[in-house]
């Protein structure tokens, strides 16, 4: 039946019956699917029936859907048309992980990070209605932990002050709200959304108020029961407070009694919840045993590594010279985080941990388990964790904020002012920096550096290793100030026989002085690959591991200014981020020594978005690979004649 649907008019066709064999193919399919590609999985299993409902009940691409957060869109996908680009989902060229308006015109917007649907639903209703066109409908889907963050609450408030008319679709899946559903519940839900029922409701009010004395009473009564018994079925009373009209809890595996709720909530003249419960990961036996996270998403197999070739790294499978042994064994660096600030937090009883609803993936389920008194997660809430992490340094905590780089952006205000401003000793730890590849441009951790940099007095670390963490976390919570450690989400291979330490910057390849390479963060490894492929005239460049991009190594800085040409290599933002801030301090201390100072290049990621593909391809396309990077250094070696060009033999 799947093969027949592709687009939303078609499933309108289908009886109820048909529509339960429709969903057993979808989950079918999605899992399938999702188990080659990787991808979102126990959030798109949950949410089958509600997202056929909201294509049966209204015309979609003229009436609106919106999806909070994205990931839960790929039954939208399928049923818009596109079930054969799953073949290729989250791979270049591929179909997105999320709603993609260049895909469809059914996806109106291109939102993953989570809490944002409400506020589009409310600037598109307040659009209908500037341009007559009140009999299009706005309807979001908002769910999976999305209605825990702030904008969310914000926007509930302005919808119904504004009184706009959008139909907010609550998909439960208990991991939000968990009340239980009955069918005393569900039956008088479907009766105060039935027209008749207000009509009834509003008659008899106006009866009984003409009833002198006892009229009044009756009234009073009749309200207090009616207030009683919403009290009852209807546990989030708070949205009519906001003057949202609240409607449920429904069964969200019932498409029959979910389509005509939300024909029903069509008709009401303002914004209206309907309260959904559903299963996260439902018809599928191990996402539904998986307690933690109902397996909400599935990594994609790893390729068959060719033997002897390099790690994501790209770093050098053999010893640079002077190096030492290296060590071939692979590591997590959230694995090394966790295992870090479960250490430090023994030795150190200040030590708190604030996560915005990722603490399995951060690595700090083991520190909650140690230390459950001194662990928060204040869910999809990153300026309030920011914040309360402020308020905490300041009473004289030492807290530790772990969140994705991407999720970071979200919270800079509060990093800047908050914590920055105030000078709060807050160690922020960015998880999945750079280029992370298949969520594409909203995932992509390109701006941590940029923006910790935007911060005055901020330290920055970029550790090129998981066996570098250990040490910068524990500098890190030395300091007075804030301070902000990032990593990649890739695996990490050891460059030397041993970390570095303190705020100083490690020499990886012993150099001539004309050429210096420094790589920073994951980078470092590839810059060392760069420099042995070079390969001409005798060009031999020192390579440096950055380490702690600030405050920076005064050592560094020196034997740079003293070259002839700098080339610095990051994978975040390449204006304003690590390697700028480093050519400026090495310009000026050239000048302060009365040096020409060297031609800096700066490489790093250029300002624009960049699509999903896997990070290694990502990172070749824009020449931050071992043969990009030594391409840019050998043309800028030959330029400043420090180098033959190519065919022209060496004086």
């Amino acid at each position: 039946m799947l093969e027949r649907i592709s687009s939303p008019a078609m499933l309108k066709e289908l009886s109820l019956a048909e529509c339960d064999e429709l969903a057993a193919e979808i989950r079918a399919f999605v899992v399938e699917s999702v188990s080659l590609t990787g991808g979102h999985l126990g959030s798109n299993l949950g949410a089958v029936e509600v997202t056929m409902a909201m294509h049966r009940a209204f015309d979609s691409p003229r009436d609106v859907l919106l999806f909070d957060t994205g990931h839960q869109a790929y039954v939208h996908k399928l049923l818009t048309g596109r079930k054969k680009g799953f073949a290729a989902l989250r791979q270049a060229g591929g179909l997105s992980g999320y709603p993609n308006r260049a895909e469809s015109e059914h996806d109106w917007i291109e939102n993953s990070h989570a809490s944002t649907a409400l506020s589009y639903a409310h600037g598109l209703a307040a659009a209908f209605r500037a341009t007559g066109e009140e009999d299009r409908r706005v309807v979001a889907l908002v769910g999976d932990g999305a209605l825990t963050g702030g904008m969310a609450y914000e926007a509930l408030n302005n919808l119904g002050h504004a009184g706009a008319r959008v139909v907010i679709v609550l998909n439960d899946n208990g991991r939000s709200y968990a009340p239980t559903v009955s069918k005393l519940s569900e039956s008088l839900t479907q009766l105060r959304l039935n027209p008749s029922y207000g009509a009834v409701k509003a008659r008899v009010s106006r009866v009984l108020g003409d009833i002198p004395v006892m009229g009044q009473m009756a009234g009073q009564s009749l309200r207090s029961l009616t207030a009683a018994v919403r009290e009852l079925v209807e546990p989030h009373v708070f949205f009519e407070a906001l003057g949202v009209r609240y409607a449920g809890p429904l069964d969200g595996h019932d498409v029959g009694v979910l389509e005509q709720a939300l024909r029903r909530a069509a008709g009401w003249p303002g914004p209206i919840v309907l309260h959904v419960l559903t299963r996260k990961g439902k018809g599928y036996g191990p996402a539904e045993e998986d307690e933690v996270q109902c397996l909400h998403d599935l990594k994609a197999p790893p390729p068959l590594a060719k033997p002897g070739s390099a790690t994501d790294t790209g770093a050098l499978s053999t010893p640079a010279p002077g190096a030492g042994p290296v060590p071939t064994r692979l590591s997590s660096y959230s694995e090394a985080f966790s295992a870090a600030l479960v250490a430090e937090a023994e030795r150190d009883e200040r030590i708190v941990a604030v996560t915005a609803a990722m603490p399995g993936p951060t690595g700090l389920l083991p520190f909650q388990a140690r230390h459950p008194e001194r662990f928060l997660d204040v869910g999809i809430a990153e300026q309030h964790a920011m914040t309360a992490a402020a308020g905490m340094a300041l009473g004289g905590l030492r807290p530790v904020v772990a969140i994705y780089s991407t999720f970071l952006s979200r919270c800079f205000d509060q990093q800047n002012l908050d914590v920055g401003l105030h000078s709060a000793p807050v160690v922020v730890c960015a998880d999945r920096a750079g280029i992370t590849g298949d969520d594409g441009p909203s995932h992509h951790g390109i701006l941590d550096m940029v923006l910790a940099l935007a911060i005055p007095q901020m330290a920055v670390f970029a550790p090129s290793e998981p066996g570098e963490i250990r040490a910068m976390l524990a500098a890190a919570l030395e300091l007075p100030g804030p301070a902000l450690i990032r990593w990649p989400k890739t695996p990490g291979e050891p460059l030397a026989a041993s970390p570095g330490e303190g705020l100083g910057s490690r020499l990886l390849a012993e150099g001539d002085g004309d050429v210096v390479i420094v790589g920073i963060g994951k980078m470092a490894g590839r810059a060392l690959a760069a420099a042995a492929e070079i390969g001409i005239g005798g060009l031999r460049p020192a390579v440096y591991d950055l380490r702690v991009v600030r405050p920076a190594d005064p050592r560094l800085i020196e034997i740079a200014a003293g070259a002839r040409l700098l080339v610095t290599v990051e994978d975040g933002r390449a204006h304003g981020g690590a390697g700028a801030y480093l050519a400026q301090l090495v310009d000026e201390a050239a000048a302060e020594q009365g040096l020409p100072g060297p031609r800096s290049v700066v490489l790093g990621v250029p300002t624009r978005f960049l699509p999903h593909a896997k990070p290694d391809e990502i990172l070749r396309q824009l020449g931050l690979d071992a043969d990009g990077i030594a391409t840019t250094v050998r043309d800028a070696a030959i330029r400043l004649g420090l180098a033959p060009a190519p065919g022209v033999a060496a004086c």
